[in-house]
């Protein structure tokens, strides 16, 4: 958007020199000239955006200085009873901002499991936030001496948590854990008691996170093998030049690449009157199908417009249309609310003599014999 008159200027006949050369220039183009409004409203938004950014700017750099500089304080606290077990987490920047933080443990926790659990937590909020050096304040001394290396750990679960907040300690630059009294613990030790008894009335005023396991217990991950696939012939072949053993197989990969590009690790299939489309597996492609079909935005379309909006949507994979008619076939949705066809199931079979009697009629006729002069030629 301007406000010069470069449309007169490119646009007039008499121009000339500099001005012409420009013009033939520019004649290449699909250049649309437009008229500048008022901007009270832009310069407004303008003045916003550039507060705004500006105030972020500021604020996340003084947070790094603090974060950089000094040390943040944690006080951290766990309570179990009858009713249940939780923990209180109270965190002071080095600026005086406070934040509290509750959990209500979803598994039986021992007094001590609690307070690790709660030490755990706080060091993982505190790495999220992106605090270097961090300063723990506890009432256990159970938990502060078997962290600076003062006590034994006997017992399996507490080796466990002990090896645990040993990997949380290893992310900070800095680290110091001490022993307070429980006065000077209050709200933290009042957040953990509040959190394992009165959890209804605690949740509409502090935020509360409902833990389902332990922090010591292993998540098992099944490693997926994904080498299967029908991508990995041209993934290898564009992208190291490895072809199969078989002449013939060979021969047919070569031609299939000619169709594909490999950018970026990731496999595209070539268009030229669009742009291309990213290669997934069939997994996905359902999971594409049925967002589709059957998601958000809700479209129930038949086969062919479905797998049509998918690769308009900028996803491709060989059987996309196969894919589709099965996933349409297996809707109840689409299959009761259908359309109504009225054109017959098969094709009618056409009747090639509308008298079938005529020709038996003639030849039946033509067996009897004829007197001379009694039948007409006509008849």
């Amino acid at each position: 958007m301007t406000d010069q008159p470069l449309r007169q200027i490119l646009t007039k006949l008499e121009v000339s020199g500099r001005m012409t050369k420009w013009a033939v220039e520019l004649a290449e183009h699909d250049i649309g000239y437009q008229s500048r409004t008022a901007i009270k409203a832009q310069a407004l938004t303008d003045f916003l955006a550039e507060g705004a950014s500006l105030a972020v700017t500021e604020q996340s750099s003084q947070l790094g200085e603090s974060q950089s500089g000094e040390a943040w304080v944690l006080f951290v606290d766990g309570a179990s009873s009858k009713e249940g077990s939780g923990a209180g987490l109270l965190l002071i920047s080095p600026t005086g901002e406070e934040l509290t933080y509750a959990l209500r443990f979803d598994f039986p926790a021992s007094n001590n499991e609690a307070e690790y659990e709660a030490l755990l937590t706080g060091l993982r909020i505190a790495h999220q936030m992106g605090i270097t050096a961090i300063k723990v304040r506890s009432d256990s001394q159970l938990v502060v001496l078997q962290v600076s290396g003062e006590y034994e750990t006997k017992e399996d679960v507490m080796k466990k948590y002990l090896a645990k907040v040993q990997e949380a300690i290893a992310l900070f630059d800095t680290f110091e854990i001490e022993r307070v009294p429980r006065s000077q613990n209050k709200r933290a030790d009042t957040l953990s008691k509040l959190a394992s008894s009165s959890f209804a009335h605690l949740n509409k005023e502090v935020l509360v996170e409902v833990v389902k396991q332990k922090s010591i217990d292993q998540v098992q991950v099944l490693a997926v093998d994904n080498s299967a696939t029908w991508m990995t012939p041209l993934v290898s072949f564009l992208s190291s030049g490895i072809l199969p053993g078989d002449k013939a197989e060979a021969r047919k990969l070569q031609l299939r690449a000619a169709k594909y590009a490999y950018v970026g690790g990731t496999l595209h299939r070539r268009l030229y009157l669009s742009p291309w489309l990213k290669c997934v597996t069939p997994e996905e492609g359902d999971y594409v199908l049925r967002e589709v079909h059957e998601g958000l935005c809700t479209a129930h379309v038949g086969s062919r417009v479905l797998a049509k909006k998918c690769l308009l949507l900028g996803y491709y994979w060989p059987t996309v249309f196969q894919d589709a008619a099965a996933l349409v076939q297996r809707c109840r949705t689409y299959q009761v609310h259908a359309p109504l066809r009225h054109q017959p199931a098969r094709e009618m079979v056409p009747i090639h003599s509308p008298w079938p009697f005529a020709q038996w009629g003639i030849d039946l006729l033509g067996s009897f014999p004829r007197a001379p002069g009694r039948y007409s030629t006509s008849w």
